[in-house]
């Protein structure tokens, strides 16, 4: 079974002040993506599909897609404010990216079977694509992965979490986009109405670690023209994946399996997480999880 990797790369990076998908981290000097793969394909999958701009394709592939596509498999594509279904033109205001859906879209060319997406500037961790990869090749079915809300925060700043409200079986029934920060020991909201809410360190979130069936990109294109039909004029709302996944539980009566795992996450939304995740890089290389360079 030939499993694809959608590499979601086509990041502003506003936040972190540049190119955080192209920084590198720890002693070996690789880009977060570059592990990423790297565990992968030890798990089993074949090919990697990277969504990138135009505007630094060049770039790209000259400091990580020159490296990659001797390993294994690659393909490009471009995630464009353009690129819209027949009978949509973009408006002009529109400057920031159409968001995660779009972007899998842009990919739908290059993917021909069962496949998962991961963001560019995140660790996921080995054992994550390992559960992954055994879901997905024993089940025709749709999954994420969670990770605990406590591990998954920045110590700099507010981070965009989807908070996972499960069913009794531990499956999905929807992902909450949540505005996040942390503040004397406690992990915080704030309301539509201004008013601060706790959150429990233990909920499960979702990084974007997913894994699909070809199918579901019909999905995917429905909704994309539906969210257009709606928001095409407004210059700042995106259409998130996590909003494809829980549409498809909601009305296609989806199962969607909430995969646990062990495996820290970790990455980068502001510069000042920078030194926290090369510490974190440079520990699993001395405990030999990965050689200080990734390729000879």
């Amino acid at each position: 079974m030939k499993l694809t990797l959608v590499v979601l790369a086509a990041g502003l990076g506003s936040r972190y002040g540049g190119l955080k998908q192209l920084d590198t981290f720890g002693a070996g000097d690789h880009a977060l993506m570059e592990y990423s793969i790297f565990d992968a394909k030890k798990a089993g999958f074949s090919k990697v599909v990277f969504v990138i701009r135009k505007d630094f394709k060049k770039e790209f592939k000259d400091r990580i897609g020159s490296r990659i596509e001797k390993e294994i498999e690659v393909g490009y594509c471009f995630q464009d404010i353009q690129d819209l279904p027949k009978g949509f033109s973009c408006p002009t205001s529109r400057e920031k990216p159409w968001g995660t859906g779009h972007a899998v879209l842009a990919a739908k060319e290059l993917i021909d079977g069962a496949f998962a997406v991961i963001n560019a500037d995140d660790f996921y961790g080995r054992e994550s694509y390992q559960v992954l990869v055994d879901f997905l090749k024993s089940h025709e079915q749709n999954c994420i992965v969670g990770y605990k809300l406590s591990e998954v925060l920045s110590d700099f700043g507010t981070v965009s979490r989807g908070i996972c409200e499960l069913d009794t079986n531990s499956n999905l029934k929807a992902i909450h986009e949540t505005k996040i920060f942390k503040s004397e020991g406690k992990i915080l909201t704030e309301k539509a109405d201004g008013s601060i809410y706790e959150l429990n360190p233990q909920d499960l979130c979702s990084m974007n670690l997913m894994g699909f069936t070809k199918a579901s990109l019909k999905f995917y294109e429905k909704y994309f023209i539906e969210f257009l039909d709606q928001h095409l004029n407004d210059p700042k709302t995106e259409f998130y994946m996590p909003t494809v996944i829980s549409r498809m539980i909601k009305e296609e009566g989806e199962s969607v399996p909430v995969l646990s795992t062990t495996a820290k996450r970790f990455g980068v939304t502001y510069q000042e997480d920078k030194a926290a995740t090369s510490s974190n890089i440079d520990q699993l290389i001395a405990q030999g999880v990965y050689p200080k360079h990734l390729r000879s």
